[in-house]
């Protein structure tokens, strides 16, 4: 019996599929499909991106009712998670994947569906914005927190932008353009507000991060997958510029155009320039520290920055007016497609093994009381 229990628990801490033993980022996965769907949708591959779409809801739905049953039954754990700082800021995966998914439903012209879904993750960006800072660095007793800083603190980065995506997005596609000002300005309002507080959130977390690598070390097993999100939460912010470029007329978009341009501009550049440094530091991880490349969730951390540098490739190479950066977002969609597949299948792979060695483990556990029996 108690092999059986340990195959089981191999498999909820693996996968997280238990209440008890979600992780907080675990919505990670509906954003790296989402924007899948989105990059193919840019693409004009549409049967590809409905699919990657449903594939996005599916997981949506099945982490979001897995988080509402550990809020009932498991409240000590995820207060646990919201006061560690090396966890808590992975809650911000929810409010991104809310966003894409909304993204995702304007682009298929369900103006209203993407409204509310858009409505759901702004109330939770401005609900977690406030309570993860404090919860995850003043509530807690870990001393000193600059040793729990990483990558996944830059995805409270990437939710701010994914409401200014959105927002601007909606803004982009009113079916009646013109017949409600006020509505229209403020989403402006509020794409603009998003924008400039994920660029000041990316400087913040930038300096944490420099400071951690300055005065305590990152080693090896601490550079996992999770640091990607510091190139898509630049990429992340490009998108979000560039929609706030080609949203209208509204006068706080002619008022900070120059300054969102020139920024969007400068982020695409750093972010283009972080991809190489990011795959030899995975080299280096693997190769020269023989650090084992095997699935985890948090590999869906890099799968979503690969997807967001494609569609702000895309985005910026349209706006500027510059062929060859759409040019270099339409190939990278491959790649970026290619890992999402490779992640996706190690995903069910893993989860195979797991449920066979569970059922094995039971097997030979029930072995013995049969043949007594």
């Amino acid at each position: 019996m108690s092999t059986g229990q340990t195959g089981l628990t191999h498999l909820q801490s693996k996968w997280g599929l238990s209440p008890g033993t979600l992780t907080p980022g675990c919505f990670a996965s509906v954003m790296a499909t989402g924007i899948m769907s989105v990059g193919a949708h840019l693409k004009g591959l549409m049967i590809l991106s409905t699919a990657l779409f449903w594939v996005a809801v599916v997981l949506y739905i099945f982490f979001l009712t897995l988080i509402i049953w550990r809020a009932c039954s498991h409240n000590d754990e995820l207060r646990a998670d919201l006061h560690n700082p090396s966890k808590a800021f992975g809650f911000f995966t929810f409010v991104a994947a809310t966003n894409v998914l909304a993204t995702a439903l304007e682009g298929q012209a369900h103006f209203r569906v993407a409204l509310a879904v858009f409505c759901l993750g702004l109330l939770a960006w401005l609900l977690l914005g406030y309570l993860i800072p404090f919860s995850a660095v003043l509530g807690s007793s870990t001393s000193p927190i600059l040793t729990q800083v990483n990558g996944t603190w830059f995805v409270c980065v990437v939710a701010a932008q994914s409401v200014a995506v959105a927002a601007s997005g909606l803004m982009a596609n009113l079916p009646t353009p013109g017949a409600e000002p006020n509505f229209s300005a403020g989403l402006a309002v509020i794409a603009v507000i998003a924008w400039s507080v994920g660029v000041g959130l990316y400087l913040a977390c930038a300096v944490f991060v420099g400071m951690r690598a300055l005065i305590h070390r990152i080693g090896p097993e601490d550079l996992d997958a999770p640091y990607w999100v510091m190139m898509g939460a630049l990429a992340i912010s490009v998108v979000a510029g560039s929609k706030i470029l080609e949203g209208g007329a509204a006068p706080i978009f002619a008022a900070t155009t120059l300054i969102v341009a020139g920024t969007s501009a400068i982020l695409w550049a750093i972010s283009t320039w972080l991809i190489p440094a990011l795959v030899l530091a995975g080299l280096w991880r693997h190769f020269r520290h023989r650090i084992p490349l095997g699935y985890s969730a948090g590999l869906w951390s890099m799968v979503f920055p690969l997807g967001m540098y494609s569609v702000a490739s895309t985005n910026v190479g349209r706006v500027d007016e510059v062929p060859v950066i759409s040019w270099i977002g339409a190939q990278w969609y491959w790649i970026g497609l290619s890992v999402w597949a490779i992640v996706f299948c190690g995903m069910v792979w893993s989860f195979v093994r797991s449920t066979k060695a569970r059922t094995s483990a039971n097997s030979a556990t029930s072995a013995p009381s049969n043949s007594v029996g």
